[in-house]
């Protein structure tokens, strides 16, 4: 009954069940990790935003480059402000504004981002308030240059002078004449009129659609090696059931052929 598993096309779609199925697990299972590992990363970034308004500030120097261990650690740095710009279309409670962003002048040479704080409303260098002269020391959770897509970071084209769409170094480069950071800060309290901007998760560690996206995968893939059993169970029981109407004369065979189930 059962010799037709022997023929070269049934051996054909065994060896492809048999690739088949232990690859879609194994492609499910990976994107399952890929999406545990990303909650993981959310949980951690969580805590240690959490945690790091507590810690005592470090010297930027020493938490740089920016990585996942660093972001939203607290730093320090001292010099004199110098060129500020303006950063449009951020929300802060739900509210649409603008974060005034200053640069720090450092005693390295190179000039530090600072987002002093944010104000409601559209972008307006009037409405911005001006930097406090002389040396400063300026405190706040340290941040990785931003890219477009990121954290509501839009493109930022076609922005009036004195404005930027996004706190980076390849973005200020071209604004500024300054040798930059690449990174942030943003003050742990604003100055004054302005309302402080809290520090976000570095790119890649929160709960966004890439995330879902893994879930989804997983899910698909899962769903893949379940149908493929499911048909190679469907073809057999066809080919059974043709096997048995041929052997009782019900259905028309041709000599030295197995029988082949239609549809």
């Amino acid at each position: 009954m059962y010799r037709f598993l022997l023929t070269p096309r049934w051996w054909g779609i065994n060896v492809f069940v048999l690739l088949a199925v232990p690859f879609c697990v194994f492609m499910g299972s990976w994107q399952l990790s890929r999406f545990e590992g990303r909650v993981q990363d959310h949980r951690t970034a969580s805590e240690r935003a959490a945690s790091g308004r507590d810690d005592a500030a470090r010297p930027l120097e020493r938490m740089l480059p920016v990585d996942k261990s660093t972001s939203g650690r607290r730093v320090t740095a001292s010099g004199r402000y110098g060129e500020q710009l303006l950063v449009p279309g951020r929300e802060l409670d739900g509210k649409r504004g603008f974060y005034v962003l200053t640069l720090l002048r450092t005693g390295s040479d190179k000039a530090l981002p600072v987002v002093r704080g944010w104000l409601p409303g559209t972008a307006d260098a009037a409405k911005a308030p001006a930097p406090p002269a002389g040396e400063v020391t300026v405190t706040g959770a340290l941040q990785a240059s931003e890219t477009p897509g990121d954290n509501g970071v839009g493109a930022g084209g076609g922005l009036p002078a004195g404005q930027t769409g996004a706190i980076s170094a390849a973005s200020l480069v071209n604004l500024v004449p300054y040798r930059l950071y690449d990174a942030w800060v943003t003050l742990d309290r604003a100055d004054s009129g302005m309302t402080a901007v809290p520090a976000v998760a570095p790119s890649g560690t929160g709960l966004d659609l890439k995330a879902f996206q893994n879930l989804g995968y997983t899910g698909e893939w899962f769903v893949f090696a379940g149908f493929v059993v499911f048909m190679w169970f469907r073809l057999l029981r066809r080919e059974v059931e043709f096997q048995r109407d041929a052997a009782l004369g019900l259905v028309p065979q041709e000599p030295g052929r197995t029988p082949v189930a239609s549809g």
